[in-house]
């Protein structure tokens, strides 16, 4: 029998190895955040841990089929979370790895040092004015990923949030209306920008402002909020999905929510 006191004794290695995998299930959280993914997650946690269980027990028939679902589910994962994925391996393939300073934000280390509050309540404001007047709009709001990809199909701006400066982007006559504008810690980083298309089948209402919306929060995790020029209706996307909100207060808790 081994010693009770063997089970307590911990190297550096394995401090290691438990912080790493604390670390890497922490962000993998924070990737799934607020997706349907999450739920498939826990699903799996319980039925790993069923399977343990019953190897533990000895439940030879049981534990053989639950680790033939298990193993023969890692294909069936890459296809379920194919957009996670892919979101993730574009976060890292852009990150700046020459500048630590964006690379640790982009990763959201040291938030509390680096973060600036996004002004949620002038951004929802200015799409409410907007929308009674039936202008049309599409706000990107950047998160994690970084959209230096897009960026570089717009002008570039750097002018802090307010109302009248993304009034006057978005007014029909401004040359600056055509395209989106991409907001990142409430500077209005770049205006007239052309975002990836959706292939997703969409019904007739929904314009190219809307299939823009759905394509970048497709490929990213960032945030859109469009304003139709047709119906004046204001809809926030995503990861891909147009997410319903009951009123103003509401969805500035939403986005403030998805921001954090």
């Amino acid at each position: 029998m081994k010693n009770p006191v063997e089970f307590l004794d911990f190297n550096f290695l394995n401090v290691l190895d438990i912080l790493l995998v604390a670390i890497f299930s922490y962000y993998v959280y924070k990737l799934l955040k607020g997706t349907t993914a999450i739920n498939i997650i826990v699903g799996i946690i319980i039925l790993f841990a069923i399977y343990k269980i019953t190897l533990a027990l000895e439940l030879k028939i049981f534990s053989s089929m639950l680790g033939g679902i298990l193993g023969a589910g890692v294909v069936g994962l890459m296809i379920v979370f194919q957009q996670e994925i892919r979101k993730f391996l574009l976060m890292m393939g852009s990150a700046n790895f020459t500048n630590k300073r964006n690379f640790l934000k982009q990763l959201k280390f040291l938030k509390s040092e680096i973060h600036t509050d996004t002004d949620v309540e002038s951004i929802v404001n200015v799409c409410l004015k907007m929308s009674k007047d039936k202008t049309g709009a599409l706000i990107v709001l950047e998160r994690t990923n970084n959209l230096d990809f897009v960026m570089h199909t717009g002008d570039r701006m750097n002018a802090e949030v307010n109302i009248p400066l993304i009034e006057s982007i978005f007014y029909k006559n401004s040359p600056l209306h055509d395209g989106a504008i991409i907001i990142k810690d409430n500077i209005v980083k770049a205006t007239r920008i052309v975002l990836p298309i959706s292939t997703k089948v969409m019904p007739k209402r929904f314009g190219l402002r809307h299939k823009a919306a759905i394509g970048i929060t497709e490929k990213t995790d960032a945030l859109c909020l469009v304003v139709s020029e047709e119906t004046g209706k204001i809809s926030y996307v995503v990861d891909g999905e147009f997410i319903m909100f009951e009123n103003e207060s509401n969805l500035i808790e939403k986005i403030r929510f998805d921001l954090s």
